[in-house]
């Protein structure tokens, strides 16, 4: 180990001193980005890049501002994303990047305080985005802020960390993090991607997102019989979907915490007016796709279960269109031995052991993954995903799980960095 101090607890002790230190800095700088809203859609998320450089800049890094071109953008159903890249390098030897995202679903309805509020209550800070994942935008921050506190005592490191802050999460991700590695603005070697505190992830589902269109042929309402009815087919189609969809509980994960395929039907609309026979109907359907699932095979299953539905229908047919196809996060030996390091940092910090887990959710870490690069998530949140109300009303994140993930991740750096990554 090259760290030139005298003992790995001095090491500890030190990152624990500078993380309370600064710890007030780090909730106030986290309400801050809270209280900018990023929500996506609509995707208009420059202005919140733009503050947040600002701050960064104001704790000493220096940040670059990629501007995404306008047809990725629009590819991505969004307005404007500027995603941000920190650099420190203390010597020759691998890169790790931490990456975190900070558009965030629109709020909606229920919140007890107004969805931007930053407020602390309880030990939580609250706010859309305070959970996912505007928190790690201040745990690996301040993990940074940490690591050359220690080189200015003295610590010797060698290699590079570098902070990705993107914004296209909440529509796949090809503008954040994929739009990065497509320009080779970065080629990290590890990859440490927003999370929760208590585990650490090595899986997610993949998402297929398909939208259906049900053609049929309008008639007076007067004259049903001669035309054909797309709501009525569509109708058909649902019970053929939720009968596959009850089905998929017979498929289960072998990762922990993955469980059995979903399907839903977020939304539906059709019709021309109350008086007339529809002429068309659409859905949209989310199917999430576990780790030992083929994407592509998926997409062909749900096709056909389509087909079959509305094969005898007379004067009925459907288009299907892909709208999104998110691979899942897939377990890797070299994500093993990473997840791994960081699982001992928590056990040490936290007390307790902590151990890998998949999510059924599915995140822009697959990206980095699917670049070849090992990627583990891990930051701040609850022992129960859920606590945090993520994409619900009253979001929030528990303050002391930020300062332990701030710790955890500074601790997780050093050893990266110490001539003994995995």
């Amino acid at each position: 180990m090259t760290i030139r101090m005298t003992k790995e607890t001095e090491m500890k002790d030190a990152i624990r001193a500078f993380v309370d230190e600064h710890f007030e800095e780090q909730v106030a700088l986290l309400a801050k980005l809270v209280q900018c809203p990023s929500d996506n859609p609509p995707g208009d998320c420059a202005a919140h890049a733009e503050l947040a450089a600002g701050l960064l800049e104001q704790l000493g890094f220096v940040v670059e501002r990629h501007v995404v071109d306008e047809a990725a953008v629009r590819a991505a159903g969004m307005r404007s994303v500027t995603n941000l890249i920190v650099r420190d390098t203390f010597g020759p030897g691998p890169t790790i990047a931490l990456n975190a995202h900070g558009d965030v679903v629109p709020p909606g309805a229920g919140w007890s305080d107004g969805p931007y509020s930053g407020i602390v209550r309880d030990g939580w800070l609250y706010g859309r985005g305070a959970a996912v994942s505007k928190s790690d935008f201040t745990t690996y921050a301040y993990a940074m802020l940490a690591l050359r506190a220690l080189k200015r005592q003295g610590a010797d490191f060698s290699g590079s960390v570098e902070l990705h802050l993107t914004y296209d999460e909440e529509t796949g991700g090809l503008a954040g993090p994929g739009w990065l590695l497509e320009r080779k603005l970065s080629t990290p070697d590890y990859v440490i991607s927003a999370a929760f505190t208590h585990h650490v992830v090595v899986a997610h589902n993949g998402c297929l997102h398909l939208e259906i269109t049900v053609h049929g042929r309008s008639a007076h309402a007067a004259f049903p019989t001669t035309g054909a009815d797309a709501i009525e087919a569509a109708s058909v189609l649902l019970n053929a979907l939720y009968a596959y969809r009850d089905r998929l509980s017979g498929r289960a994960s072998r990762v922990p915490g993955i469980g059995s395929p979903t399907l839903i039907v977020g939304l539906i609309e059709g019709g021309i007016n109350t008086n007339v026979v529809a002429d068309q109907a659409t859905l949209r359907i989310d199917r999430r796709i576990i780790p030992e699932e083929d994407p592509v095979a998926v997409e062909a299953e749900l096709k056909d279960v389509v087909q079959q539905a509305l094969a005898a229908l007379p004067g009925v047919s459907a288009d299907v269109r892909r709208i999104l196809l998110a691979h899942p996060l897939r377990p890797t030996a070299a994500s093993e031995r990473l997840a791994g390091l960081l699982c001992a940092q928590a056990d040490d910090i936290l007390g307790k052991p902590v151990t890998t887990i998949g999510m059924p959710l599915y995140t822009d870490a697959r990206l980095y993954s699917e670049a070849g690069i090992p990627t583990v998530m891990f930051g701040a949140g609850p022992a129960d995903p859920l606590e945090a109300n993520g994409h619900r009303a009253n979001e929030r994140v528990p303050l002391h799980e930020l300062r332990m993930a701030t710790r955890i991740v500074a601790g997780a750096l050093v050893e990266l960095m110490s001539g003994d990554a995995p």
